[in-house]
């Protein structure tokens, strides 16, 4: 078979116009980085100083935030009661769902740019876009919010509300309703500096305020035991039980604390500097999250002991607890816990972003000044000082609070893409890679030699084919063909060939998508007539269901094993995990309620303006020349040596 190759352009040909080269664009898909793609990049490669435990620290510092002390009040009261232990661990499971696909592509793909770059891998530049412009709100509204909640918890060693000192303390701009916060900007400030120094350095700086975080907990843990021993577990004995509030109560609170363990996803954001990133990343991932599922359910096992969950104070339970038990001193060691939980968070939250910036900078899809990288501290300061700058700037004017729901659409959008993009890695790999222009003469003179030596390819089929002005980038529903003059039986014999599978397998993939957002709306949107409601759920059921007998049934690509880097870690249970991980993301997006959504959307629009009038017309795919993934190292090799 002849080498197909081709380009894709803006514009189009014939009578496809400009739309048919807009949609082409959004759907072309870049390599995985190579030994060549890496060899092409004029940039400066960012440092490879990160290993296990230090992937440890970045995991654990992001997620445990001090949303850990007061969620076990709250959540306890209004949903689980004393089964909080419960909720915390199936919340727990379910971001294991994520981690195990996150853990798959980014050993895979260990490049900075985490669920954005499997996005442009293996859906597409549009997408993709979406995708890292959402985690660009997600981490700048993030990481100002965090910082915001220091002041009153580090108020609290000083004695309570209002005992800061005066260039700490938070101010009232009289004459309008703003309250400036300048201890949150100082923090950031000093964030951003410890993150331009160095990975490594930040990293070890980031260890030292989570293990203060970790023991504080280790505290609570421990004494509390020795409390609940001590009183006979009040908490406990309750005459209405361990489930007061029944089993669905014990699954709304699981929901409710699933944002508890968001931040993992740090991990990932960071494969670019991770010495051994197919061993590293994997285990980084899972351990970070195990070590914060184990203490979420331990102190919640513990709290919801000492105190029956409808006394508990939802803004102080820990605290509360052990005041109740005449230890009013543990406040001050919880304090502490709860202001270097906020500071790790905080360094958790600037950390990704300036890697986000930098690898859509990379792609063409936004100024190069945000891919610089720092010779001397290999990281990509411009970036680093940018993204600082904004988030002091928004934490010293602003009380982002209520803007906290836009932080979990950027999450469980970037959860959702890692889950599609593990089943098309699975069933659907990109196999055809993009060069640059400069290579078409090659792949043109490798083009004629295949098809002189096969001898299966007539000059028309070349010239259709073959060369920079026909597109051949194909989108992930599978190729066009057309096979004419074969009997029924012939026919029902190749349903399941190469060529279609990979086409069912495409269509099933976006209709179990499909399936799944109907029934999760329907199942969420009480307000939908009983009729309209019930039928709604029925046909997204009966796709998800259909889509997951189908994908059970059909072989996995073989192109899966060669795909990417070989030898990392692979996810189980393909394709009920990533569906399963499909089906609570989106279950959880839908019900963030309308004003979150209305205030993404807009932003979502201003991205949307962007692309099209700056990263579509940059990307760096945009001259690019598509061949089939079998034959790259053949074109590089015949460059070099037409070279010599």
């Amino acid at each position: 078979m002849g080498l197909l190759a081709g380009s894709v352009k803006d514009g189009g040909n014939g009578n496809r116009g400009m739309w048919g080269g807009c949609v082409r664009g959004l759907v072309r898909r870049k390599q995985v980085d190579s030994v060549h793609a890496r060899s092409d990049n004029k940039h400066h490669q960012l440092a490879k100083d990160l290993t296990i435990p230090h992937l440890i620290a970045i995991g654990v510092g992001s997620t445990i935030g001090a949303g850990v002390y007061i969620l076990v009040g709250t959540v306890a009261r209004e949903h689980s009661g004393p089964a909080l232990t419960l909720s915390f661990l199936i919340a727990g499971i379910a971001s294991a769902f994520s981690a195990f696909c996150y853990a798959e592509l980014a050993s895979r793909c260990p490049s900075a740019g985490s669920a954005y770059h499997y996005s442009y891998i293996c859906v597409g530049e549009g997408v993709a876009w979406l995708i890292g412009w959402a985690l660009i709100l997600e981490y700048t509204i993030g990481g100002s919010a965090v910082a915001r909640g220091i002041s009153p918890n580090l108020a609290l060693l000083f004695g309570g509300e209002g005992s800061l000192p005066v260039f700490l303390a938070r101010h009232q701009i009289p004459g309008i309703d703003v309250v400036v916060d300048p201890c949150a900007a100082i923090l950031v400030f000093i964030v951003t500096g410890l993150l331009c120094v160095g990975i490594k350095e930040s990293t070890v700086a980031q260890a030292i305020v989570t293990s203060a975080n970790v023991c504080a907990m280790i505290f609570v843990i421990i004494a509390g035991s020795y409390v609940g021993f001590k009183t006979g577990w009040v908490g406990y004995e309750l005459p209405t039980g361990y489930f007061p509030f029944g089993a669905d109560g014990m699954l709304a609170g699981a929901a409710t604390v699933f944002f508890a363990f968001i931040g993992f996803d740090s991990v990932a954001s960071t494969a670019e500097e991770v010495k051994n990133p197919q061993r590293d990343l994997p285990w980084g991932i899972g351990a970070a999250l195990s070590i914060c599922c184990a203490l979420y359910m331990l102190v919640s096992a513990v709290i919801v002991g000492l105190v029956p969950y409808y006394e508990m104070d939802p803004d102080t339970p820990i605290s509360s607890a052990f005041a109740s038990n005449g230890m009013q001193w543990a406040s001050y060691i919880i304090a502490v816990g709860a202001v270097t939980a906020l500071c790790s968070t905080l360094m958790g939250s600037i950390l990704p972003q300036p890697r986000i910036l930098m690898a859509m900078a990379r792609d063409g899809l936004l100024p190069s000044f945000f891919s610089d990288v720092n010779k001397r501290t290999q990281v990509p300061v411009k970036g680093t000082i940018v993204t600082g700058i904004v988030a002091a700037v928004l934490s010293f004017f602003m009380d982002v609070s209520q803007l906290a729901g836009m932080v979990s659409v950027g999450t469980l959008l970037a959860f959702t893409m890692v889950a599609i993009s593990v089943l098309i890695l699975r069933y659907v790999p990109p196999d055809e890679v993009p060069l640059p222009p400069s290579l078409q003469g090659t792949i043109d003179s490798v083009s004629l030699q295949y098809s002189q030596s096969s001898g299966l390819i007539n000059r028309n089929c070349l010239d259709d084919h073959v060369g920079a002005s026909k597109d051949s980038v194909q989108p992930l529903l599978g190729k066009k063909s057309a096979q004419v003059g074969y009997t029924i039986i012939k026919q029902v014999q190749d349903i399941f060939n190469e060529e279609n599978r990979r086409k069912i397998a495409g269509w099933t993939i976006m209709f179990t998508c499909l399936g799944i957002f109907l029934l999760t709306y329907a199942a969420s949107d009480l307000g939908l007539p009983r009729f309209l409601r019930f039928s709604v759920c029925g046909v997204g059921g009966a796709l998800l269901l259909c889509g997951l007998i189908v994908l059970t049934s059909i072989d996995q690509d073989d192109g899966r094993h060669s795909f990417g880097h070989t030898g990392g870690f692979t996810c189980p249970f393909v394709p009920l995990l990533p569906i399963a991980c499909i089906l609570i993301n989106v279950y959880l997006l839908i019900n963030l309620g309308t004003s979150t959504w209305v205030r993404v959307s807009i932003w979502l629009l201003i991205g949307a303006l962007v692309y099209a009038f700056y990263g579509r017309k940059n990307s760096s795919l945009r001259h690019a020349v598509y061949v089939p993934a079998a034959h790259v190292d053949e074109i590089y090799r015949s460059s070099t040596d037409s070279l010599a």
